[in-house]
């Protein structure tokens, strides 16, 4: 047993590709694993759980009793905001997990124990990137297991990656983060997206299928800058269709006003809006990183919102696990 710390990087959720009950599949989630910013804990064995942080105590608990140990201490190092798009519950929750498992000598089995955790019940993009970064698109669920009601916790599998692509090197993606209410969790978050699933346009989806397979995937694949942004705002604005009643608009105020204002940027594309938001992407590259930021910030300002803007590489790998000597 020993003290191990665990890093994970924020993720970009691009979309879905069918949130419709007409076709076999639903769900399908799209995105990026990031560098930064980051979620980071320490675990140390113990015979109980102790962590001051509320959050990171509850996934603790889920964690002790998931991989079946007595206890363990943990502390917050890095925080990622939460509710804001960057996926901070799931890649917090696996943190937690895996520096659970390694501090006490053990295996975290990731993608299996993350039910356990509550996360993956739509979108596996979190998981994965966790697991092992890059671009994700995720398989989705069948859509017979859709109820109206959510599952009960726990009871689902998380869906498996059907591609994955390590995006080059110098591509730098510009995260806005506004100060804005968060978006949607919880309960709120089940209720509208079964909203949303209950009168989803099946045509949608089927757009979507050609663009991921005839713009997407080529454009990963082989590494071009422009047609990846193409497909991913393209992607996003569709999603946003479906969302419009829910969120008020394709993208979710202020988040609508940022992304007119960066798509005139000359050095940036695909921009978007990460999940529920408010964060706004973009996609540089590193040559034209500090362009892209000072657009960035000068659209804050312009509209009188505080925030925080950040670039970051997409992510070669996954979390990172160091383990150490026991602390106590």
């Amino acid at each position: 047993m020993t003290t191990a710390t665990v890093s994970a990087g924020a993720r970009l959720h691009v979309g879905f590709q069918n949130l419709s009950l007409a076709r076999r599949r639903l769900y399908g989630g799209v995105g990026v694993g990031l560098e930064r910013p980051r979620a980071t804990v320490v675990a140390d064995p113990a015979s109980t759980v102790a962590a001051s942080d509320p959050l990171v105590a509850e996934y603790a608990r889920r964690a002790a009793d998931a991989l079946g140990v007595p206890g363990i201490e943990l502390s917050l190092e890095q925080r990622l905001p939460r509710h804001v798009g960057l996926g901070s519950g799931t890649q917090l929750a696996l943190a937690v997990l895996a520096a659970t498992a390694r501090a006490h000598g053990l295996e975290p089995r990731v993608r299996e124990l993350a039910p356990a955790m509550g996360r993956g019940g739509r979108s596996g993009v979190g998981v994965a990137t966790f697991e092992d970064g890059g671009f994700v698109v995720d398989a989705g669920h069948p859509t017979s297991r859709f109820t109206t009601e959510p599952p009960a916790e726990g009871d689902w599998t998380v869906p498996p990656v059907v591609a994955r692509h390590r995006l080059p090197e110098d591509w730098r993606f510009l995260i806005v983060v506004p100060d804005a209410d968060p978006g949607r969790s919880g309960e709120n978050e089940d209720a509208s997206m079964r909203a949303v699933v209950e009168r989803a346009d099946p045509a949608v989806a089927d757009e979507l299928a050609g663009v991921v397979t005839r713009k997407l995937l080529p454009a990963a694949a082989e590494g071009r800058l422009e047609a990846f942004g193409e497909a991913i705002a393209e992607i996003g604005r569709k999603n946003g269709s479906w969302y419009a009643d829910a969120q008020g608009g394709v993208f979710r105020p202020p988040a609508g006003e940022l992304v007119a204002t960066l798509e005139d940027c000359p050095v940036l594309t695909g921009v978007g809006q990460s999940s529920w938001g408010p964060v706004v992407y973009g996609l540089t590259d590193a040559d034209h990183a500090t362009e892209a930021r000072g657009a960035a910030q000068d659209a804050l300002a312009d509209r009188g919102v505080g925030g925080e803007v950040v670039l970051s590489a997409a992510a070669t790998g996954g979390a990172t696990v160091d383990l150490g000597t026991d602390r106590k």
